[in-house]
């Protein structure tokens, strides 16, 4: 199904030149693509009413945004782990990392999500989606954030000539933009296809100067959410694509090489094996949080108590330190230490780093564990 070709420019290189999107042929699916994606969204219906009855739905969520954040600056070359983030999260980070990438990336979904609440799904807000990702990112200099390009910009090689993907010049990338919007607000689709071919028109335009692969990855869940799919932005595909980064990479090119369906059996492949895994991971929560309040509730009734509410804060952040237990616990010194040490003698919480003398990092190891799973 062809969505455009490669025109040789008056600088010699060659671009890409999209047609108009979406050609009718985009849209008509075989049966076996139309039942993987019915496949996927029943699976999405799965996992978005399993959330309903998590214990703590909303840590459930900071928790796999926090891993999807991780995944997708990771295919851009962040090197700063899941942990990376969490320390920085919660203010005990002293390494040099590049963590920020991933919080720019929570703050973005955190914006997106809200703003959906109040604004359509349009050109506007991924401008406004893409300027929170990129303000104060190591690479916003490049960026232009929340402006689309002025310039050429190419994927893959030191120059243009040795691109891999030139992707449309401005003039023809204003056209394609136009088009991509129309797109947005058709109805006629099943939402899970439609994502799909979204994100791949996306990256294939490649509107911005930095940020496209991030942005475009957020416009998956944020569509979804927006189309009602899901309640919550809990499905996130980017730890599937870092996994899988070179197919990643291929399936995209081969949806700009007109192999459109090749790109929609990758994308749709994704979305059954992360719901199925988002719905283990959510089984495998509920039961670690029942055995350990199981532990904490054979302790006497003032410790339970207290135990309790530690827990909860666990699942929020499963780092904690000190200084932390003092300041969510309202607790001094000694009693914070006492609380902690309760929690490591109950195999709860597990000391980082045992060769630290002072400001000693505590996690919740078992927790942190399915989501690294």
């Amino acid at each position: 199904m062809p969505i455009g070709k490669l025109v040789k420019q008056p600088n010699g290189y060659r671009a890409f030149i999209p047609d108009a999107f979406p050609d009718a042929k985009l849209l008509v699916f075989p049966p076996d693509l139309v039942a993987k994606a019915a496949n996927a969204e029943r699976l999405i219906g799965k996992l978005d009413g399993i959330t309903h009855v998590l214990p703590d739905a909303d840590f459930f969520l900071s928790m796999y945004i926090i891993k999807d954040a991780t995944n997708s600056a990771q295919i851009e070359g962040t090197r700063a782990t899941m942990m990376d983030a969490l320390e920085m999260s919660a203010g005990v980070n002293t390494k040099e990392t590049d963590a920020d990438d991933i919080l720019f990336y929570i703050k973005a979904l955190g914006y997106g999500t809200k703003r959906l609440k109040e604004f359509p799904f349009t050109l506007r807000f991924i401008r406004e989606l893409h300027k929170e990702l990129m303000t104060g990112a190591r690479s916003s200099h490049f960026a232009d954030p929340g402006e689309y390009r002025r310039s050429q910009n190419w994927i893959g090689g030191a120059t243009i000539q040795s691109a891999s993907f030139v992707p449309p010049p401005v003039e023809e990338m204003k056209i394609a933009l136009g088009d991509f919007e129309k797109f947005i607000h058709d109805r006629t689709l099943m939402p899970v296809l439609q994502a799909g071919i979204l994100h791949a028109q996306f990256e294939t335009i490649h509107p911005f100067l930095d940020g496209n692969g991030r942005t475009g990855r957020l416009l998956i869940t944020l569509f979804l959410f927006e189309r009602a799919v899901l309640e919550k932005p809990v499905l996130f595909l980017s730890s599937f694509f870092k996994k899988n980064q070179q197919l990643y990479y291929d399936k995209l090119n081969a949806y700009h090489n007109n192999k459109t369906q090749d790109w929609l059996h990758f994308y749709l492949d994704g979305v059954i094996e992360t719901a199925h895994q988002s719905i283990e991971a959510s089984k495998k929560i509920t039961a670690l949080r029942e055995e350990d309040m199981r532990k904490i509730q054979a302790l006497g009734k003032r410790e339970a108590t207290s135990g309790v509410k530690f827990l909860q804060e666990l699942f929020k952040n499963p780092l904690t330190s000190n200084a932390m237990v003092v300041k969510t616990m309202a607790f001094g010194r000694s009693g914070a230490m006492k609380l902690i040490d309760r929690f490591v003698d109950l195999g709860i919480l597990k000391l980082q780093d045992e060769t630290v003398k002072y400001g000693k990092t505590y996690t919740y190891k078992k927790y942190i564990d399915i989501f690294n799973e």
